[in-house]
């Protein structure tokens, strides 16, 4: 790929922490990480890149540019927003990547399948990586099908049937997204002629054939993020898959989706007043849905998995809060969004990790078999406690500053259906957190000895929460670039 119109150490830098990952996934591949260290010196590799871009673009902002590959023609834009979820990605990749290295030792993961995971671990990041920094329908394409494959890969590790039910049943609904993101990107090509996001904005095509393929696009992003009520696919996925994968893909994968609808939405149709508000709406159910759901199952994994479907909802909201409202309104709303997902890619993550200790230890994923693990495990049960004081909102995590943000431009536009909503979701989302600390604490001498697990698993399920808190108590410098930025 040839790029033009940027400096050689830039061009090499970013593209280093862009792609890197994926020959690393395939050395690590042949030789499997069997301890962290081995995934720290990977992290000093890999972050000073990503701070140096983030500084870069802070002080001289967004670096774009476009690149041939053949006869394609390939755009891509890196700016603030790019560089704090390039950041957010490599951090909680590397969690992850040190949690497997511990949690491998005690699991029932077979080697062969344990080394299968660092490539794909790779091909994620590279795609990830791909997604933020994209700015053409094609290579959107390319990195969302990239992201969807390895994602498949990690579901099917453990080789049991239900794992591999679980990871077909993605597999399917993921290519229907697919299929509909393609219709309308055909649709955006035949009417404009090109797929390059500025240009299209520029030049768009004729609004109603501009509304159609939106709404295509749509439809296929709502299915990869699990958005109510076509999160089907989300809660059997976690419910077998490998306790670090459900990490990742509770932190990352789904996220994914919502970034490149958020970026068609603002460029394409910021005007869409009516869709937006049908956006949020579903939002609302999400919410709703996803806290009773998890209020209801009896299966720890489930209940984060629920929870996931609820917390999503709340970055539907962003919509209606970015369409048609006042500046101030929609600079709360744009701050709020990504504080929002950044609290709950951190603390997602952390929960999944908590719930893997847990339910391994425990040898069973019911609620009722947690009994005692307050005594017997109290890191994991507090590395699960902490990541839920972001997901209710409390202070000082990430969730409260987003939420409180979110509140505020509720308030301020007068949208008073997003203020209840915001209230239900956080009594909901406190009723079914209680509700596993009630069986966690419940002492039953005749329970077998729990079984014991390596520091790490619990460490790194802690670390990872209290980033969600330190995010919180620190979120005035991301939110300060997203500020000097604007809405796009």
């Amino acid at each position: 790929m040839i790029a033009d119109g940027l400096p050689l150490l830039e061009a090499t830098v970013l593209w280093s922490a862009l792609l890197a990952p994926l020959p690393m996934g395939m050395l690590a591949w042949r030789f499997p990480p069997q301890r962290i260290a081995t995934v720290l010196l990977i992290a000093m590799l890999l972050l000073p890149a990503s701070l140096w871009l983030l500084h870069r673009v802070a002080v001289g902002g967004e670096l774009q540019g476009a690149g041939s590959l053949g006869g394609l023609l390939l755009h891509w834009r890196m700016d603030a927003l790019a560089g704090l979820l390039l950041l957010l990605t490599q951090l909680v990749l590397l969690a992850s990547a040190a949690y497997a290295v511990c949690y491998q030792r005690v699991s029932a993961l077979h080697q062969r399948a344990y080394a299968r995971y660092w490539p794909l671990l790779g091909g994620l990041a590279a795609a990830l990586g791909l997604i933020w920094v994209a700015a053409d329908l094609l290579t959107l394409y390319a990195a969302l099908e990239l992201m969807g494959l390895c994602a498949v890969g990690m579901l099917l590790l453990l080789g049991e049937k239900s794992a591999l039910m679980a990871g077909m049943r993605y597999l399917l609904y993921a290519l229907v997204g697919s299929l509909a993101w393609l219709l309308g990107a055909a649709l955006l090509l035949g009417a404009s002629g090109r797929l390059d996001l500025a240009g299209l904005a520029a030049n768009g095509a004729p609004e109603a054939v501009t509304g159609i393929a939106i709404a295509l696009l749509a439809a296929g992003l709502l299915l990869k993020a699990a958005i109510f009520p076509l999160h089907g696919w989300l809660v059997p996925v976690h419910a077998s898959a490998w306790a670090p994968v459900s990490a990742l893909h509770g932190a990352l994968v789904v996220k994914a989706s919502f970034f490149i609808l958020m970026q068609l939405w603002q460029r394409l149709v910021p005007e869409a007043v009516a869709a937006a508000w049908l956006l949020g709406g579903l939002g609302s159910l999400a919410v709703v849905w996803g806290g009773l759901q998890a209020l209801r199952t009896n299966a720890l994994k489930q209940v984060v998995a629920w929870s996931t479907v609820g917390q999503l909802g709340y970055l539907m909201l962003a919509f209606p809060l970015l369409t048609g409202t006042s500046a101030a309104v929609a600079t709360l709303a744009w701050q709020a969004t990504w504080l929002q997902l950044a609290g709950h890619a951190l603390a997602k993550g952390a929960m999944f990790m908590a719930a893997g200790n847990l339910v391994l230890a425990a040898g069973k994923g019911g609620l009722s078999d947690l009994a005692g693990t307050s005594r017997r495990l109290p890191l994991s049960l507090m590395a699960f406690g902490l990541a839920a004081v972001s997901l209710m909102g409390l202070p000082p995590s990430a969730g409260f500053t987003a939420k409180w943000l979110l509140l505020t431009s509720a308030i301020l536009a007068g949208q008073w259906p997003w203020v209840v909503v915001l209230g239900v979701g956080t009594l909901l989302t406190a009723a079914y957190v209680f509700r596993v600390f009630r069986f966690a604490f419940v002492e039953d001498e005749h329970r077998p000895e729990v079984r014991s697990l390596p520091a790490g698993v619990d460490l790194t399920a802690l670390l990872l929460a209290l980033a969600a808190l330190g995010l919180g108590l620190g979120a005035e410098w991301p939110l300060a670039l997203l500020r000097e930025e604007g809405t796009p």
